[in-house]
């Protein structure tokens, strides 16, 4: 493990990085992931072929992306299942019931009910975090990271469209108790490429035994 972790730390097996589109949820995972010695589980936006153009045209092409994403999601579950990947220890950027969260989201009302009886009919099953990260951050900080990382197919994402990603996250979250909950006001820092806003998250996750925490870092390097 790295030398960031104190002798006698008894680390988290599970750990879910969440937060909306642009917050830095897949890059930090990754380093946890490297820094734990895990293995890492990762959402798979590049392969669903609807993606691009539900940021071109959402009404129309709504459905199809989340059904998409929910058989992906149904696939990587039953893939661990099969390999026995339940005990090893992992990170994870993203949790099982956040496809709903996009569901709820992004399609009208019929389009829910007929997504909402496939994702019963799936009968999905997910283990359950021993931490949650959610990464939080205001709307135009998302937009300028989005614009800044160039991926041609999210050029289309608008700040309104943020605005009620970061509402629907916040509901979500408000409710959330199924795991330890790490809130982590994540504006102002970059725990990806500055080491020490690294280790103060790290050290404030490797807290957490239960409960719901909040976490508003100062940046501590330049």
């Amino acid at each position: 493990m790295s030398e960031l972790i104190l002798p006698g730390t008894t680390a988290p097996r599970y750990i879910v990085v969440e937060g909306p589109i642009g917050v830095g949820k897949t890059s930090l995972a990754r380093k946890l992931a490297m820094t734990f010695n895990y293995e890492v589980l990762l959402e798979q936006p590049e392969e669903n072929p609807f993606l691009a153009r539900f940021y071109q045209s959402p009404r129309q092409y709504a459905l199809q992306t989340q059904l998409f994403f929910l058989f992906q999601r149904a696939e990587q579950m039953r893939a661990l299942a099969q390999n026995e990947l339940f005990s090893p220890v992992r990170v994870s950027d993203f949790l099982l019931q956040k496809d709903r969260l996009f569901a709820e989201l992004n399609l009208d009302q019929d389009e829910f009910a007929l997504y909402d009886n496939v994702y019963r009919h799936l009968t999905l099953e997910a283990p359950k975090p021993d931490l949650v990260i959610y990464l939080q951050a205001p709307s135009q900080v998302l937009l300028q990271r989005i614009q800044q990382r160039g991926i041609q197919h999210e050029k289309p994402i608008s700040a309104d469209y943020l605005n009620r990603l970061n509402e629907a996250y916040a509901r979500f979250f408000h409710f959330y108790d199924e795991a330890p909950l790490l809130i982590v006001n994540a504006s102002d820092i970059d725990p990806v490429h500055r080491d020490d806003d690294y280790a103060q998250l790290l050290r404030r996750a490797l807290d957490i035994r239960s409960g719901r925490h909040y976490f508003n870092p100062r940046p501590l390097a330049g």
